[in-house]
């Protein structure tokens, strides 16, 4: 899979792509004919008659905890259930179960229910499938395509209450695997306590450990899909340690050098094509574009003193990034005060459930930019922000954040690491566990309800609305004349 992004403002090239589907195989090994049960008979030889009160279930409903929708749809006087991305598995008809909105699934092998819910006024507010309950979205809500070709959606919205911390076995069951040639790729996630196997085209597969051995301190776990789902997968663990190899029905898949379960310290590093102190100095001489105004007059704000729940980790002035060698002179933040006071309007948000605000970076003077390009090999250009054009952190209108906890100080677990050029960058990344993408949203949320927008390749990448009303800046951070806070 290739899969890159910018951690510079540069464009995004390539997502995870949708490859060809290997579900239509044939079942392989007597590991699957063991598993292969037959389907249940129907449990119902005619279609359910028309009824008018079926329309009342028709709509969008989505889960919590996560971004996944199902749809409820109405079709020849019968209720089909659908994932609301159109990449579900099968269309599965609903039949009458009971008088009190309970319906059973035809085709299901074992009794599955649906549960319609209800408020006090008796109109449908949800259901709830399984374990898992979803909500039902306002009729004019559409539900955003599967997958990472969907616009991003602004602003978020709350993410709902902390999920539980997951068992570390657990956690490091997930990730990003690929066969040998690195031609297919499924991610192994968690949802609700439970591991779900999305393959290539974005379909998702509950999974179920069906044995379990321990030989000392190791683990041989075997998992497999539901009666009608053909995969099976097994591994080795040790002790509660990353599993880096699976075995499938269809071949062996391996971890991911990127996927390391809550992220590696190792930053993906360029090579300079020119010795770093000659580009600097040409960087410093060279001036920005030329723009047409009007503009307003910059007014940066310095973060760190503005709350004590803002911290600093400015990997541009340290040896921490991807050229290896410092490029800020001063370990600094700033952003335009608009900006500036949008964040600790949404840092006060944050502070009430026990978060505080890490900042890697805010106002780049136009020269640092310029030696990102220069230092950056011709097919790594893709990763920087051509100088030509500028770009948000230049107008001191764009901060690069994560979470950390109040308590311990702590950075909150994310889905993936600042500034890695991966998958996980992306907002809408569906891998890693519950509690990573809550906490990942939960940035997003209180960011976007203060007038931010995540950029679409970074979830650590928010620009505020005003950005077009400021002009490049190229002022070293020493030389600022930064406003009283």
């Amino acid at each position: 899979m290739s899969a890159t992004t910018s951690s510079k403002d540069g464009p995004l090239k390539s997502r995870p792509s949708a490859l060809p589907s290997h579900l239509s195989g044939p079942r392989l090994g007597a590991v699957l004919l063991l598993l292969s049960l037959p389907l249940a008979a129907c449990l119902a030889q005619n279609p359910t008659s028309g009824n008018p009160s079926f329309r009342e279930f028709v709509g969008t409903y989505k889960e919590q905890t996560s971004e996944k929708r199902v749809r409820i749809l109405e079709k020849d006087s019968r209720l089909l259930f659908e994932s609301a991305d159109g990449l579900s598995i099968a269309l599965l008809h609903l039949l009458p179960a009971s008088a009190d909105d309970v319906f059973q699934i035809e085709e299901a092998a074992v009794r599955q229910q649906i549960r319609f819910l209800r408020n006090s006024s008796g109109a449908v507010t949800g259901l709830r499938f399984g374990e898992i309950t979803y909500l039902r979205l306002p009729p004019g809500e559409i539900a955003p395509h599967s997958g990472t070709d969907g616009a991003v959606r602004s602003p978020a919205p709350y993410p709902g209450s902390t999920p539980p911390r997951l068992p570390a076995d657990l956690t490091n069951r997930t990730g990003d695997f690929a066969n040998q040639a690195e031609s297919d790729v499924f991610i192994l996630l968690e949802r609700a306590g439970r591991l779900i196997l999305r393959d290539s085209a974005g379909v998702e597969h509950p999974i179920r450990p069906l044995t379990l051995k321990k030989n000392g301190e190791q683990t041989s776990v075997t998992y497999v899909g539901g009666e009608s789902d053909i995969w099976v997968l097994a591994f080795d663990q040790y002790k509660s340690d990353p599993v880096w190899q699976v075995f499938t029905h269809i071949g062996p898949y391996h971890r991911l050098a990127y996927s390391v379960p809550l992220g590696s310290p190792n930053v993906v590093r360029v090579k300079p094509v020119r010795p770093l102190a000659k580009i600097r100095a040409e960087a410093l001489a060279a001036a920005p574009p030329q723009e047409s105004g009007p503009f307003r007059q910059s007014d940066l704000v310095e973060l760190a003193p503005l709350d004590r729940a803002i911290r600093l980790d400015i990997r541009y002035a340290t040896s921490n990034d991807f050229l290896g060698i410092p490029v800020y002179t001063e370990a600094r933040a700033f952003l335009q005060r608009p900006a500036a006071d949008a964040l600790l309007r949404a840092l006060h948000k944050l502070e009430p459930l026990g978060f505080g605000l890490l900042i890697h970076d805010g106002y780049r003077p136009w020269y640092v930019s310029k030696i990102f390009w220069e230092a950056t090999p011709a097919d790594g250009k893709i990763f920087v922000a051509d100088p030509a054009q500028g770009s948000r952190h230049n107008r001191g209108c764009a901060v690069d954040l994560t979470l950390y906890d109040l308590k311990t100080g702590q950075p909150a677990e994310m889905t993936g690491l600042y500034d890695e050029m991966s998958p996980r960058s992306f907002p809408d990344y569906p891998g890693g566990t519950t509690l990573e993408r809550w906490h990942r949203d939960l940035l997003r949320w209180a960011m976007e309800s203060e007038g931010f927008t995540v950029y679409e390749s970074e979830w650590w990448h928010f620009d505020y609305k005003d950005w077009r009303e400021y002009a490049i800046g190229n002022v070293p951070f020493e030389k600022l004349n930064v406003g009283k806070n």
